[in-house]
């Protein structure tokens, strides 16, 4: 056997222990005939008697490793954007499968709802649970699944898997929500409201909604599952522009309708085929926008009802109009966007409360996927064609509609590219929808489509991109810190995975977006953000995936490429206050409000329910650096608690200290017994954990730890957390 590799390896090793790694995708599949021949390898090896080879495993190996007493090199960054040889950069599956990549995330936010209020009234130990959309959450964190390198079939078993789990975490939330409003605990709990949820609703497929008016009152219960009071907007499809919106106290929630579009309802009709195998006789006329106020781990309810006849009119119809003068400016809060009513440009973003003034553009591309058939573009691999990226438009009409809610700005790119810039009136952040596809490939020309944002910042090649929805890394165009870097794909080789977000700053503002799914993003240009929302590739990127990434959805005949429909968030700052909006609003897209709808006059509703609550003392929420990650009651009858600082040291001048959460006051009503501080897997106790201690080449030893939180009273039940910590429970009520 070539012994080789070994020798290469010990030559970079520190000590004289190597790993020596056994193992290979579609490798070693019969074990008996490998571990005869390792057994041979392994006996001749020692009787030579140079080298002592063992079967062994990583802690043994890190044990010795630890004993050596070497002083160690620190790597503080990660490894992206990682190539296993020239052009081959694997940055492609940031974006690979969009639609499978939202849904997964959609879900995780959904799992942490559901999760919370199967705690709130009590887990059943018999009748549908969260557990199977946690396991196929759990199976779809694997490398090929929610990566988008796994082959059509698989993708569609992983998807598959999510829908199941999806339906029995649903009437897991809706039985617990019915038990919540009635007061109730899940044994007492007979006979309660039936609710539905509408998980298609950005397709506006919403069957609950659609009815209101119809001589039935719609009643909306909304569960926020932060730990902070939130005020968000809502849109639910309508055929009836005469509703009226009003609160649990019966005041009058000012209301918008906007026109449905025809690009959604074409949607809705094809995708309602062909996911619930229904055609859709009649298509919602409106959207119904307005906000809601929803306290901390807590609900608060809406009613929909006709507005009365006298003086029926529509309310609240959105103003279109045809655009006169040379510059449209559109917001009807304090975060205006104008746009050239010529070209249709984006032109600034301007924030009157802060001053920033961000002259700004946005525009659609797409790179032309490699046929090189050497290393095409394909699952794994971005490599575009070597021509400047494709402009898709350098003029596009503007359709324009205003309201006391919400301004918005349609437009359609080219036939497969549609956009909705929203400006809500109490954000101060613009919302940006994207319908894209089906991606054409009729020319032999697999796309890779990217928007992106252009200000007149300057930058010096640098932009950050979050690490795991955690903290933000620094990028520097063609730079590794580690090594020399030769360039040869400027694009592929400068994309970095997004979970959170990523921005860029000069010496005045920021300019940041945050995103609804993984994806992939990069800045090509000083100045410019650019992220990647769509691929469709006709060659195989040769990494073991088998085939190309060219995804498509069927009604019986008739099959298309998949259009993918998201949204991606963008505000501008002032240097250094960027950070709260990213980790406030971070958290809010992340944890979307669940909505929950049934139909019942309101009179008989507030007479038998409760139309608002929380289980945190009403005085009480959690400070704005800390997030609920966890609350999750087990078999056992323990609950599992995590709870997270979201911002890093130094990042934000009040935000990144230490934060304190009040256990008595977030769990008002329940009494804690016991506490018990884990590991963050929750499989070890804290107390029982052994930290190593490890020598860092070139540091004295006098460096300053990191804050971190003391021990928890047992009296108080008081929690800190430092910059960045991640604390676990187990607690008993």
């Amino acid at each position: 056997m070539n012994m080789t590799p070994s020798f290469l390896q010990a030559n970079v090793t520190r000590t004289n222990h190597i790993m020596w790694t056994m193992g290979d995708d579609f490798q070693y599949q019969y074990a008996e005939s490998w571990f005869k021949q390792m057994d041979k390898l392994i006996h001749y090896v020692n009787k030579d008697g140079r080298v002592n080879a063992l079967y062994s495993t990583p802690s043994i190996y890190t044990d010795v490793k630890n004993a050596a007493n070497e002083a160690w090199p620190l790597k503080t960054d990660d490894y992206f954007p990682y190539a296993d040889r020239e052009n081959a950069y694997w940055t492609g599956f940031f974006t690979s499968r969009p639609g499978l990549k939202r849904y997964v995330r959609q879900l995780s936010g959904f799992y942490l709802a559901t999760r919370q209020l199967e705690f709130l009234v009590g887990k059943k130990s018999n009748g549908p649970s969260t557990c199977s959309l946690g396991d196929a959450l759990g199976i779809a964190q694997h490398h090929d699944a929610v990566s988008g390198t796994a082959k059509q079939h698989t993708t569609d078993d992983y998807a598959k898997r999510l829908a199941i789990g999806a339906s029995e975490a649903e009437a897991t939330g809706n039985s617990a929500l019915s038990c919540l409003v009635s007061n109730k605990s899940r044994d007492q709990c007979a006979t309660t409201a039936t609710f539905s949820q509408c998980q298609l609703l950005n397709i506006s497929y919403c069957p609950p909604a659609e009815e209101a008016g119809v001589g039935k009152s719609l009643v909306i219960v909304v569960y926020n599952p932060l730990g902070w009071n939130r005020t968000e907007i809502v849109r639910i499809p309508v055929n009836d522009a005469n509703l009226v919106v009003s609160d649990s106290s019966g005041k009058t929630i000012e209301a918008q309708y906007v026109i449905m579009d025809n690009v959604t309802s074409n949607l809705r009709k094809f995708y309602q085929k062909a996911y619930l195998g229904l055609s859709s006789n009649q298509v919602p006329q409106y959207w119904l926008v307005f906000p809601v106020s929803v306290p901390p781990l807590g609900w608060s309810t809406y009613f929909i009802a006709n507005a009365p006849a006298i003086g029926k009119r529509r309310n609240g119809l959105s103003v279109t109009e045809s655009p006169l003068n040379e510059t449209v400016e559109i917001g009807p809060g304090i975060l205006k966007m104008s746009f050239s009513s010529t070209t249709g440009q984006l032109k600034r973003m301007h924030n009157s409360k802060t001053g920033v003034d961000v002259p700004l553009q946005q525009s659609y591309l797409w790179y032309g996927s490699s046929s090189d058939l050497q290393q095409p573009s394909g699952a794994y691999v971005f490599r575009p064609d070597g021509s400047p990226p494709h402009i898709v438009a350098r003029s596009v009409p503007l359709k324009v509609y205003r309201g006391s809610v919400v301004d918005e700005v349609h437009q359609q790119f080219n036939p497969w590219i549609y956009q909705v810039t929203r400006l809500y009136k109490e954000k101060e952040h613009a919302e940006i929808e994207y319908t894209i596809g089906p991606i054409p490939t009729e020319d032999s020309i697999g796309k890779e489509v990217i928007t992106q944002m252009t200000a007149n910042m300057v930058t010096d090649k640098v932009y950050y991109t979050d690490s795991n929805g955690r903290d933000f890394l620094k990028r520097i165009r063609d730079y590794r810190a580690d090594w020399n870097l030769s360039v040869n794909q400027p694009q592929a080789g400068n994309y970095y995975p997004l979970n959170l977000g990523i921005y860029i700053e000069d010496k005045k503002s920021e300019l940041s977006v945050l995103v609804d799914r993984a994806t992939g993003g990069a800045s090509i240009k000083d100045g410019q953000i650019e992220l990647m929302l769509h691929r469709r590739t006709i060659f195989v990127d040769l990494r073991g995936f088998g085939e190309a990434l060219d995804e498509s959805v069927c009604v019986e005949d008739k099959c298309e490429g998949l259009t993918v429909r998201g949204n991606y968030y963008l505000s501008i700052n002032q240097l250094g206050a960027g950070s709260i909006w990213r980790r406030t609003v971070g958290q809010e897209v992340y944890s979307p409000l669940l909505l929950a709808f049934t139909h019942e006059k309101e009179e008989t509703w507030k007479a038998f329910h409760l139309t608002e609550g929380t289980v945190m003392d009403p005085d009480y929420s959690l400070p704005l650096n800390v997030a609920l990650i966890t609350l999750q009651e087990l078999d056992d009858g323990n609950v599992l608690l995590r709870l997270a600082h979201l911002y890093e040291e130094g990042e934000d001048a009040n935000y990144s200290a230490l934060a304190k959460v009040e256990l008595n006051k977030m769990f008002s009503g329940k009494i804690i017994r016991e506490l018990k501080e884990m590991s963050i897997s929750a499989n070890q106790y804290k107390s029982e954990m052994k930290r190593m201690t490890w020598k860092v080449e070139g540091e004295s030893g006098d460096e300053a730890s990191p804050v971190r939180g003391g021990p928890v009273d047992s009296s108080t039940f008081v929690v800190e957390l430092g910059p960045m910590e991640i604390r676990t429970f187990l607690l008993k009520f």
